[in-house]
């Protein structure tokens, strides 16, 4: 088991986000996180990423580390936990290959630095065309390629994702699902948060469905496809 989650609270002031959370991952699955606006999916990724505290009595674990010992900027350099964060958060005012080499400051492996560098932009070629571009101007959905691409560069174990279908046209929705199945392949775990549950569903392996901060269903992903009540709250079926 790679990343367990159990009792994960955590509140925002007076308001609770997440009330006791309990889930895992494991090595080289794709899990899915689903549940309508405001149901906490964000706030569960940020609290693994160490971004956001965790209320006493939360269990973090990813790999028999306690996360909660960690900051933010270790996560990802000692851990190899990655967080695509809702809305991207690339630098826009750098070029591509600039916001790539960032996202490697903490890696002294130079060789395999310039080898995964290569690999993503054989990945999403048009990041390749582009190197030299300032990524603040480049479309929506190249911009979720560098942020993809970025994550991938500073630490791979796991991969957090949060809405990385967001503002996508269908075509490059679906391309860029390719793609995360393929950097899956390579042996990256992945979480994902997703407000499209169909796709969600089709592309992972099992699912968590939330509703107001609690835990009401999970199972394999193609069983929750299926099931009734998720139909009728989250697929328009």
């Amino acid at each position: 088991m790679q990343l367990i989650v159990e009792n994960l609270s955590v509140s925002y002031g007076n308001i609770r986000a997440l009330h006791g959370l309990s889930f895992r991952v494991d090595q080289g699955e794709i899990v899915t996180i689903i549940g309508a606006n405001g149901a906490g999916k964000s706030t569960a990724l940020r609290a693994i990423s160490r971004m956001i505290p965790a209320e006493p009595g939360s269990r973090l674990e990813f790999m028999g580390e306690n996360l909660l010992k960690y900051k933010t900027d270790k996560v990802v350099s000692r851990l190899g936990i990655s967080h695509v964060p809702e809305g991207r958060m690339i630098f826009g005012n750098l070029t591509v290959a600039e916001n790539l080499s960032l996202a490697a400051f903490a890696r002294k492996d130079k060789a395999a630095v310039a080898k995964d560098e290569q690999w993503v932009f054989d990945l999403f070629p048009r990041l390749r065309e582009r190197r030299n571009q300032l990524a603040g101007t480049m479309s929506g959905g190249e911009q979720q390629m560098l942020a993809v691409g970025r994550a991938y560069i500073s630490g791979r174990k796991i991969m957090l994702l949060d809405e990385p279908s967001m503002g996508l046209a269908p075509l490059l929705m679906l391309d860029m699902f390719a793609a995360l199945k393929e950097i899956n392949r390579t042996g990256t775990t992945i979480l994902l948060v997703e407000q499209n549950a169909r796709l969600a569903l089709k592309f992972a392996m099992r699912g968590y469905v939330l509703e107001n901060g609690r835990l009401v269903l999970e199972g394999k992903a193609a069983d929750l496809l299926n099931d009734p009540a998720v139909k009728r709250a989250y697929l328009g079926a």
